[in-house]
This record gives structure tokens, sequence and C-alpha cells, in this order.
């Protein structure tokens, strides 16, 4: 009979080995920054971009006057990675942080993602035109294939000219780096990074519990460090707040958990000033856990993590209106 005791401490055991063997290489490359937020190299290409990121739903969230102003003192604090998404509120997540970057020269001092939606080539080609012109841009720093959390996506952004346009636009100038996003489909993860075309990001949930239930920072992540593919983090509250409320662990902690792994940058979920000057100050004072440190959080939580029911968005029932009238067809769904 299995022992689900020795299947956590196993799973946990992985964990750490991952983390020990792959965590140096990016920690070790890190620098500070005039605004003393550190910066990470994002895998091959060369950039350098700050250790924490705007998300791009949550800025969608406040009034658009609040959200701009958000975003400026985002960029003078030193924060230049900003997250984003051609579904984000139906594009309203594009316009604010397009009008925000209009004006002051702010668009060439940052480092601007958005996700396409679509996995066909007109489709593809439709979304970064809407991209282009919400963002007030005329190039996109990382285009990423978003929600890649259906089996079929692989093969679909493959055969049906999704990426075939990508390296179009790419050629073009119109795109400069190209990406996958997912959330919930490990296996979907590794299907992706198996296929014939070099990836630049990978973006995915990493956070406090994760290496217990689905885990990405015990399976995809290795894989991603192998083959020099830079990894941006997200979920590192849980999605919602979701572990320091179910955990009763501080933001910073949980923080500075994701921010101790392999990563390039942690995409953060900020609505308000206050979420922000908090996320700018755990950047600015951030110091790596120790391994001893990362085993005995991951001990902590592995009962709660065990159960998933705080990464709600692993379940299949969880993931955008587009994605599943996209996929509503799909064979096995």
């Amino acid at each position: 009979m299995s022992n689900p005791k020795r299947r956590e401490f196993l799973k946990t055991s992985i964990a750490t080995l991952a983390t020990a063997a792959v965590g140096p290489s990016v920690l070790a490359q890190q620098q500070d920054s005039p605004e003393g937020i550190p910066t990470r190299p994002l895998g091959r290409s060369g950039e350098r971009v700050s250790i924490i990121g705007v998300g791009g739903w949550h800025i969608g969230v406040p009034e658009e006057k609040d959200a701009i102003a958000m975003i400026h003192e985002a960029i003078d604090s030193g924060v230049r990675f900003f997250d984003n998404s051609w579904d984000y509120h139906d594009g309203g997540s594009e316009k604010v942080v397009g009008k925000a970057l209009s004006t002051g020269g702010r668009r060439d001092k940052v480092f601007v993602m958005t996700k396409n939606c679509a996995r066909d080539y007109e489709g593809s080609k439709k979304h970064l035109e809407d991209s282009l012109r919400r963002l007030k841009t005329d190039r996109i720093d990382l285009w990423q294939f978003h929600e890649c959390d259906w089996h079929v996506d692989p093969e679909w952004i493959f055969d049906r000219g999704g990426l075939k346009y990508a390296i179009e636009a790419r050629k073009a100038g119109k795109v400069r780096y190209i990406g996958f996003t997912g959330h919930r489909n490990v296996a979907n993860q590794l299907k992706m990074i198996a296929k014939p075309f070099e990836w630049d990001t990978v973006q995915m949930p990493i956070n406090i519990i994760d290496a217990h239930f689905n885990s990405f920072q015990t399976t995809v992540l290795p894989e991603c460090v192998k083959k020099k593919i830079s990894v941006v983090g997200m979920k590192g509250l849980g999605g919602g707040g979701g572990i320091p409320k179910g955990v009763g662990l501080p933001a910073e902690t949980c923080r500075r958990y994701s921010l101790s792994m392999p990563i390039s940058t942690l995409v953060c979920g900020m609505t308000s000033l206050r979420d922000l000057r908090q996320d700018v100050a755990i950047a600015r004072g951030f110091k790596p856990f120790t391994e001893e440190e990362m085993r005995d959080l991951r001990e902590k939580t592995k009962e709660i993590g065990a159960t998933g029911k705080l990464e709600g968005y692993k379940r299949k029932e969880f993931g955008t209106r587009y994605h599943f009238e996209q996929h509503k067809e799909a064979p096995g769904r």
C-alpha cells in the first residue's frame, strides 16, 4: 500500500533538488538598477528585465486615471516589465497601458509583453494588429501564446499557422521575442517545449505551494533552465491572494519564495498604489531564501498544498471565456 506521507516527502524532495540544481544560474546574474529594483537576464535574448512586473489583468481594474498614475509611478520606481493580453477586459488593459506609455518617452523605457489568444494564422494577425493599436506602439517586446491549457493547443498553434505568423511578425520587427503561457496543464507545457521551435519564454505559476500539486516548478521549470528558456513567473500569491489568506503567510514571504526560484521576472497583480508600493519595497529589499528555508516553507505548506484547493487556476474549469469558446468543439477537450 502506498504511503501518502512518503509521496509528499518525495515530492518535496524533488522540488528541493530542482531548485538546488538550477537556482544559482539566474540568481547569480541578478544586478541592481539605479532605482534599486534588481534585474535579471531574459533567457538567451541578452535583455534584462526587472524582477517584478505589472500584471496586465489587474491594471485594467482601477479607474483609467488611477491606472495611468500607477503605471507612471511603477516606471519611475524601476518596474520595467509589463504583462498584458489581447483579451484582458476586452482590450481595456492594453488601451490603458498604451495611453500611459504614450507620453514622456515611457515606451522606450519599458519591456512590453502581451499575449495572443488565437491559434491560427489570420486570427494571430488580427490579434497582433489589435494589440499594437491599443498599446500605441510599433512593436511588442514579447508576444506569448495565451493560456495553452488544452491538449490540442500544441498542434493547433503549429498546424493552423499561429506560430508561422508569429515568426513572420518577428522578421518584420513587429515582435521581438516569442513565448507561451499556461497555468493548469504541466503536460501541455512540456509538449510545447518539445516542439521544434526555440521558445524565448514560458510563463507559469511559481509559488510556495505549487510543489505539492500538479507542479510546474518541479517539472517544467528545470526543462526551461536546461534549454535556456526564460521563465516568467505568475500566481505568486495564488491568484487573488489565496495563499496568504489560506496559509497565513505574509505576501512578502510568498513573493520572496517565488523570486528565489530561477525565474527572470515575477508578474504581480496590482490594483492600487498601495499594492505597487508594497511589491516595489519587496523587490528592492529582496534576498533569496536559503535552500533550507525553501525546504522548510514547502514542508509547512505541503498538507494544504496537496489538495490543490488554493490553486483553482489548475482546475479544468478555470480559464477565460474566449478560450472556452475557442475550444468548445475540441476533441476530448
